[in-house]
């Protein structure tokens, strides 16, 4: 085929070309029309290869004027639409004899491309402009300005693609052709000129609308729900944002957020959020070829050292519990996990330790940077190569150039590990290099060798631990000892509570301090010990419980993070199954207690986990035990109550394919309370708002499951259970009376009502033996015995509701009376029913109106009326701390508060009043934490939401917690519970104040002895809000708004309800707000206010700084308190400045720049509020951000009808494109059709549009970007409605036919357009889907 074709095209052309008989113009017509003749028989495969061999014969010519000619026959010929437009050019740019040495053939070629291009498919001139600037390129920087002139064909070729009237396509392609080239930072070719540079200078409108305000400054709250979310993600290899486009946004958005990262690090317990920011995987750790080391992250790291290091020389002692301490403490665990997981490189980060070190003369610190490396080194050194350590060497001759002996600190210090970390590094050295028969290059530095050569009679357990921990011979013995101390001796017993529960006789155990100056693989080898001889303890069946200093140490190695895996994770995948398949009840119930009343910052999934093994567990019959169902739902109840607002939805979209196992068979209470969870927790992180209409979301399949599963219960069903029930109950019970008292035959009598399957109302017929004839007999106590701990559960629900009913009945006063006191003795008399059984029955029951009230008002005379659990509770409260981990002697007062309040669980009071007395033998499961107080707790903190629900009990609940507010004090998360209480129950508690103030009094001044001053509340806030008078209620002004929280003092965060300070600052500075006496409209304003006024307290210079803050504050704070934010926006859209074109003065884009105009102090009350409500969106959960498409549609549209506001609007809301597209699909396409039907509106409403360019490349961005093809058919009707010049650069998201535009075009060329353009670009060759 090639040969024929080849032949017959040069008969065509070479004829013409040689011949010179006839003028030009006939030569063509011929030549045309030969070549016609020609290409009609040719098969459409063959015409690109025909084009090129034309191209090729042309660049073949050597005269000028014969390429001239044949040029213009192509051009004839593409005019004649004989020839396709786009494979000429193709075909002309990709010759290989294109070059600019031959200038000549070079300026033909551009002016022939020039004159066609102009019928090329848009996707086709995006290539060739490519192509062109590919072949600028080959132009060297150095030549004769002889053959400049032309040369610059081909600059205009590319002026004409990006001439924005010639429109030939979307300028949003062609900046992102020009950005692959020159990214940011190179400088264009210098035959463009600035003609590059200007045109992407004209995307930097639209860079801005895409951009947050000032969001190098922003900052978040680690493990605050808003952190979890896309907002705070960065590239892990650049440390960048991930920016969408590719827009030349200012320079600060491509900067590496070291800043960032390196916030996030300092902050105690950020390694998740970490790992998530950059997207580390911890899964691929046993995956050798997917080891994900992070160079960034080291770098980071190695930095936070060097700080630590500057900390240290500054600071004057290095205290038990100071700054200095809990930041190597932290900065030591980051390091194990990090390198661990292999995201950071040991040797690697020493080197750059070094290097960064070296010259600085910082040594104050050393003993702790050696401290913090001995953690790791002591861990791993036996896994990997000697070489990997010897870095290490290199630190030593830096920090130690002592050339004398360095002395011994005090070793009854606990800091004093430290100091001898470096020679313990020097002993696992040693050991390693004899062990590898290799020769360590330095001998023991004679500094060190005072260290190395003290007296083994002086050695402090824990140094000998630490430095010979790789050494099998050495390490056993002083473990051995440190093992000892907790398990106790076999021979001494002592007594635990309950009858005949006896327990190895250690009860002092290791303190805190000891195991902090462990080093973690000491501290592994303890818990590794202790774990295996739980295990064995289980298999052997022992009577004898362990030893409660053991199990206080143990849970006191549970809190430290790096031992993770030998930890919580071995706690609960390993131990708690082998202890169950032992059948060891007693340790079993030991490991419920820890969990319920010692554990501390437990990740979720772990405690999820737990609860579904409870489940599991709840439905074993060795199970079915009085004391053990109460622990096993006493710990679930806790479990369930616990789990934090943002961790619900992440951890039960787990279990949305077997919903089953976060759910209980056995126990409505249980989930009724998860249901109250899962309220309060959509509610708080606001993930339903604004979307009523998503399906099938993880909380509805939830409720769906428990609905549809055999757990059905009246509480789920629209209608109450009909009144008449309440009659028939009554009945039933008279009935079942009448037969208990009918019958003669003992056994007939326990089996009929014990039976499987009878009426669960044998607690009500106990109620009325005792009202009627005050005793129950022996059979009483049988069939109580024989009915079984699991399903007495049913029958306390059923006496709930008859207490109900025969209280609403009553005739008050004495019977009254009478009925209270029977109700305490079958709880504390008899012992019958725990009180925290019963009091979470009555509290979950779902009475209405009058017998809702009866219910409650049962709950508080059970409560307060009788002094027993009164008594009980201020007992506790005042012989008690919670701070545990410090304590030694926690057992010695466990056991006091236990002989002088004995836990009775088998209804022992019953027992001995029956006649005759009837002799139990039992043996209690051991208790070493637990009592009726603190099981009461998180049955309090429901009884506490309930009465809130209704109106007519607040002085009953206020009553409450003036006598048992102060139980709270052992509450493990007091600030978050008033929290989550406020934010919840915000409307019931809008207009009752005094509850409020009542609420947060009680909770608050529990701790007061616990902590120190300004822990919570600010000043003011005690002097002036705790003040009762309703007739004066104190109304705060600005300054008290501006006045920052805190400083708060130093804690242990690892024992502390919150993680770290800035969350412990977030959630009581919301507590305080949201305590105030003042409505949430006016606190939401007056936060704003903050920034928006001039305010003395408040200096400019950090003003992005306080921004974060109030945006953090404000959207942890309920709707009527952040939804003012709209307010502002309407009026600010409704000003003067933006609705009224005469009144603008500049260059819109730049006085919406917040950053610049605040440096050069020209910002305006618009640019505040955009910066503002930026920091507020950032920080907002996906669920606050989906009001915004309402927002928009509803309130917004009505108002925008200048370009002005169209541009304010596109500027607020164009940012969060990007998470919306990540987190919320639905919103992003209801925005992107409201942003066309605001354009159009605009439209309609002005008669000169001055920036349709920057507004038409930011729809292309939208388009390219997040939508796609998803809006057009919605989007195509209303480009279709506008005016001709803006149709016609919009053409190509509605792919209007050419012949529209070319009409437009015309029209186009007579509008007068702004010099300013902007348009946000593709990352990849964006081409319309």
């Amino acid at each position: 085929m090639a040969v024929p074709m080849e032949s017959q095209l040069q008969s065509i052309f070479e004829d013409v070309v040689v011949g010179d008989r006839f003028d030009e113009r006939t030569k063509l017509v011929s030549c045309l029309g030969a070549f016609r003749q020609y290409w009609s028989t040719l098969p459409q495969e063959s015409h690109d290869q025909c084009v090129q061999w034309i191209v090729r014969f042309i660049h073949s010519q050597h005269s000028p004027k014969r390429i001239s000619f044949l040029y213009d026959c192509l051009a004839m010929a593409v005019e004649t639409s004989l020839l396709p437009p786009r494979m000429v050019c193709q075909a002309l740019m990709s010759s290989d004899s294109l070059e600019w040495e031959r200038t000549q053939l070079w300026a033909l070629t551009f002016k022939l491309i020039r004159k066609i291009i102009g019928g090329v498919d848009y996707k086709g001139v995006r290539d060739l402009l490519k192509a062109v600037m590919d072949k600028i390129q080959t132009v060297p920087n150095f030549m004769s300005s002889a053959v400049v002139q032309q040369l610059l064909a081909a600059r205009e070729v590319v002026e004409y693609i990006l001439d924005r009237n010639a429109c030939l396509l979307p300028a949003y392609f062609a900046v992102t052709e020009i950005r692959k080239l020159y990214p940011e930072g190179m400088l264009s070719h210098w035959l463009l000129g600035s003609l590059i540079s200007d045109f992407v200078d004209s995307f930097r409108p639209t860079a801005r609308i895409n951009s947050i305000c000032g969001r190098c400054n922003l900052l978040p709250v680690v493990n605050n729900s808003g952190a979890i979310c896309n907002s705070w993600k960065l590239d892990p290899t650049t440390l960048r944002f991930p920016l969408r486009g590719m827009l030349p946004y200012d320079k600060d958005l491509f900067e590496p957020q070291t800043g960032l990262l390196r916030y996030v690090l300092e902050q105690p317990y950020s390694r998740d959020m970490v790992c998530n920011m950059l997207g580390l995987n911890k899964q691929t750790l046993n995956i050798a070829q997917h080891k994900q080391r992070c160079p960034v992250l080291e770098d980071q790291l190695v930095d936070l050292v060097v700080y630590a290091m500057e900390r240290s020389e500054t600071e004057e002692q290095f205290d038990d519990g100071g700054t200095s301490q809990l930041l190597w403490q932290h900065l030591s665990s980051q390091l194990i996990f990090f390198v661990l997981f292999q995201f950071a490189s040991f040797p690697h980060m020493v080197l750059s330790l070094h290097q960064k070190l070296a010259g600085r003369g910082l040594i104050k610190g050393r003993d702790h940077l050696m401290w913090v490396l001995l953690q790791f080194i002591s861990g791993s050194i036996q896994k990997n190569a000697l070489a990997d350590f010897l870095p290490v060497m290199k630190l030593f001759d830096l920090l130690y150039p002592e050339k004398e002996c360095i002395p011994v600190p005090d070793i009854n210090k606990p800091q004093s590990t430290h100091a001898f970390a470096m020679t313990c590094i020097w002993i696992h050295l040693n050991r390693k290099a004899q062990n590898d028969n290799s020769k360590l290059q330095i001998p023991i530095p004679h500094s060190l060798k005072l260290h190395h050569d003290l007296p083994m009679t002086d050695y402090k357990i824990a140094l000998l631990c630490n430095a010979y921990s790789t050494n099998s011979e050495c390490f056993t013995l002083p473990m051995g000892v440190l093992v000892e101390t907790i398990y106790g001796n076999g021979s001494m017993r002592i007594t635990l509570p309950g009858t005949n529960c006896m327990a190895s006789g250690s009860v002092t155990p290791l303190p805190m301090n000891l195991l902090d100056s462990l080093t973690v693989h000491a501290k592994m080898s303890l818990i590794h010990s202790i774990a295996t001889r739980v295990i064995k303890l289980a298999h052997a069946k022992t009577s004898l419980a362990l030893a409660p200093a053991l199990v206080e140490t143990y849970s006191r190695l549970l809190v430290y993070m790096e031992i993770e895996s030998l930890g919580i994770k071995g706690f609960i995948s390993q131990l708690l199954p082998n202890v169950f398949k032992s059948h060891a009840w007693g340790i079993l119930h030991t490991l419920l207690e820890m969990f319920s009343y010692r554990m501390h910052h437990i990740q979720p999934h772990y405690r999820v986990q737990l609860l579904s093994h409870l489940h599991s567990l709840a439905a074993v019959p060795q199970t079915n035990q009085n004391q053990l169902h109460l622990c096993v739902e006493s710990t679930a109840l806790r479990l369930i109550t616990a789990l934090g607002s943002s961790e619900v939805q992440p951890q039960f979209t787990r279990f949305l394919n077997d919903p089953k196992t976060v759910l209980s068979a056995e126990s409505e209470e249980l989930n009724r309370a998860l249901i109250l969870t899962l309220a309060r927790a959509t509610h708080v992180t606001d993930f339903f708002t604004g979307s009523d209409s998503i399906q099938g979301t993880w909380c509805k399949d939830i409720l769906q499951t428990i609905m549809n599963s055999a757990i059905k219960f009246a509480f789920f069903k629209q209608n109450n259970v009909p009144q008449e029930s309440r009659f028939n109950l009554k009945k039933n019970v008279e009935e079942e009376y009448r037969k208990w008292k009918s019958m003669t035959v003992e056994n007939d009598i326990i089996t009929h009502f014990s039976m499987q399957g009878s009426p669960p109302l044998f607690l009500c017929l106990l109620w009325k033996m005792l009202l009627e004839t005050d005793h129950i007999n022996q059979i009483g106590f049988r069939v109580l015995e024989r009915i079984g701990a699991r399903a007495l559960v049913a029958h306390v629900r059923t006496f709930a509701d008859f207490l109900v009913y025969e209280f609403s009945t009553s005739a008050g006063g004495q019977q009254l009376n009478k009925c209270i006191e029977i109700l305490n003795d079958m709880v504390w008399k008899y012992n019958i029913v725990t009180l925290d059984r019963l009091i979470l029955c009555l509290a979950m029951r779902s009475h209405e109106g009058n017998e809702a009230q009866v219910c409650y008002f049962i709950i508080q005379l059970l409560l307060l009326k009788p002094n027993d659990f009164r008594n009980r509770v201020s007992d506790f409260v005042k012989e008690n701390a919670p701070e545990h981990w410090l304590q030694s002697d926690w057992h010695t007062k466990h056991m006091t508060y236990h002989k002088k309040y004995p836990e009775k669980l088998y209804f022992e009071g019953l027992a001995e009043q029956v006649n005759p007395p009837i002799q139990l033998h039992l043996q209690y499961l051991p208790i070493y934490f637990g009592n009726v107080c603190l099981r009461f707790l998180p049955v309090f903190d429901i009884v506490i939401h309930r009465f809130l629900e209704l109106l007519p009990v607040s002085k009953s609940l206020e009553t409450l917690l003036d006598h048992l507010g102060g139980l709270y004090k052992f509450h493990d998360r007091p600030v978050t519970y008033l929290y989550n209480t406020l934010h919840y129950y915000e409307r019931h508690l809008r207009d009752r104040t005094n509850l409020k103030r009542k609420l947060v009094h009680a909770i608050m001044s529990s701790l007061k002895d616990n902590r120190t001053p300004g822990w919570c509340l600010s000043e003011t806030y005690l002097k002036c809000a705790m003040n009762p008078r309703d007739d004066n209620v104190w109304i705060p002004d600005d300054t008290y708004y501006c006045k920052s929280p805190g400083p708060f003092p130093n804690c242990d965060w690892r024992f502390n309800e919150f993680p770290n300070p800035a969350a412990h600052a977030l959630h009581v500075t919301c507590v305080e707000l949201m305590a105030l006496a003042v409505p949430g409209k006016d606190v939401g304003n007056a936060l704003l206010n903050v920034v928006l006024k001039s305010q003395p307290l408040v200096p400019r210079e950090n003003i992005t700084a306080w921004m974060n803050a109030i945006g953090l504050v404000i959207t942890a704070l309920p709707e009527p308190y952040w939804i003012v934010l709209h307010d502002r926006i309407v009026s600010v859209i409704s000003s003067a400045v933006l609705s009224s074109e005469t009144e603008w003065v500049g260059y819109p884009f730049q006085l919406l720049d917040f950053t610049a105009c605040h440096r050069s102090y020209s910002e305006m009350h618009c640019s505040y509020i955009l910066a503002l409500a930026h920091a507020v969106w950032h920080h907002s959960s996906i669920g606050q951000l989906s009001l915004i498409p309402k927002f928009l549609s509803e309130v917004l549209k009505p108002i925008v009808k200048t370009e002005f506001q169209l541009l304010y609007v596109y500027h607020l809301v164009g940012p969060f494109l990007q998470r919306f597209q990540q987190e919320r699909t639905r919103c992003m396409l209801e925005i992107g059709v409201a942003f066309y039907e605001m354009l159009q509106a605009v439209d309609q409403h002005s008669k000169h549009l001055a920036y349709m360019d920057p507004i038409c490349d930011f729809l292309y961005h939208i388009k390219y970007m997040f939508t796609g093809d998803s809006v057009k058919d919605q989007v195509e009707r209303i480009i279709c409605s506008l005016r001709p010049a803006m149709r016609l650069r919009l053409r190509f998201i509605t792919h209007i036919s050419k012949m529209e535009p070319a009409a437009a075009a015309s029209t186009a060329t007579s509008v007068p357009q702004s010099s300013s353009v902007s348009s946000p670009a593709a990352q990849s060759g964006a081409g319309p889907s």
